[in-house]
C-alpha cells in the first residue's frame, strides 16, 4: 500500500540553506519509502522547494490549490496532478481526506494552523493517522517546549502530547510513523 503524505511547510524561507536541505532530505526520505505526497500547490518558499525534489524524484505529488492564489501565478508546474478548490477550508479536507499522515517541516502560522487541526481532530477521534514534525536545525523545539511547559501547568494532557512524533532525522521520523 502506497502511504500518501500531507506535507505543510513554509510558502517562504526557501533562501535558508539548512531548511532547505531538510526539506530535501524529507522528500528524499519519502521516495526512498515509495509514498507519496499531498501539499499545497504552490511553487515558492519551501512548498516549492518539497514540490521540486518530489518532481525531480519522480514521486507522486498531488497539488491541492484554491482558485484565488492560482489567480496570482502560484501554482508548481509539472505536478502528478492539481486539485483546485474554491476555499482553504476546502484545500485542508481535501488534503485531510488524500492523506496517510501528516507531517509539519519548519513553516509559519498557515503551518502551525493546518497540522494543529489534524492534531486536534486525531485527539478527539474523527482520525487515527499519523502526524509528525520534522525539526529541521531545531526549528520545532521551542514550540515543542512551550507544549511541555503547558503540559507542566495541566492545560495539555498526557496523551495529547504523545500524539505527534518529533525527529530531526526524516528516515526515522518516517519510520517511526509509518513502521
Amino acid at each position: 500500500m502506497t502511504h500518501r503524505i500531507a506535507v505543510y511547510c513554509a510558502s517562504n524561507a526557501s533562501d535558508v540553506p539548512a531548511l532547505v536541505e531538510g526539506a530535501n532530505d524529507f522528500v528524499d526520505a519519502i521516495a526512498e519509502r515509495g509514498f507519496s505526497i499531498v501539499y499545497g500547490g504552490a511553487r515558492v518558499g519551501l512548498m516549492g522547494v518539497v514540490a521540486q525534489r518530489a518532481i525531480e524524484r519522480k514521486v507522486e505529488v498531488i497539488g491541492v490549490i484554491p482558485k484565488r492564489m492560482l489567480d496570482r501565478e502560484l501554482l508548481m508546474p509539472g505536478l502528478s496532478r492539481v486539485v483546485i478548490v474554491e476555499t482553504m477550508a476546502e484545500r485542508k479536507a481535501l488534503m485531510c481526506e488524500e492523506a496517510a499522515a501528516y507531517v509539519a517541516l519548519p513553516g509559519a502560522i498557515g503551518t502551525l494552523d493546518e497540522i494543529f487541526e489534524q492534531w486536534t481532530l486525531r485527539h478527539i477521534g474523527v482520525h487515527d493517522k499519523p502526524i509528525g514534525f520534522h525539526d529541521v536545525d531545531g526549528f520545532w523545539a521551542p514550540m515543542i517546549g512551550a507544549l511541555h511547559t503547558m503540559h507542566a501547568r495541566r492545560v495539555v494532557r498526557d496523551a495529547h502530547l504523545a500524539i505527534p512524533v518529533v525527529h530531526h532525522d526524516a528516515r526515522t521520523l518516517l519510520r517511526t510513523m509509518l513502521p
